[in-house]
């Protein structure tokens, strides 16, 4: 059941680190908007706390 749990916690990092790097591709050089950079963070502090869980799941 752990390692299920894992398998899940890895792939959804995978999806949402996916979802930033195009994020991060789709800015502009200039004038960057706030939403545009809000999105990033959320996504970059999803990431991290998903990260957070599977150490968790790592150490049982």
């Amino acid at each position: 059941m752990a390692e299920t749990k894992r398998e899940e916690l890895l792939e959804e990092i995978q999806n949402l680190k996916e979802k930033l790097r195009d994020r991060e591709a789709a800015l502009p050089p200039h004038s960057m908007r706030p939403h545009q950079i809000q999105e990033i963070e959320e996504l970059e502090e999803e990431i991290a706390a998903l990260e957070g869980k599977l150490a968790e799941t790592i150490k049982e």
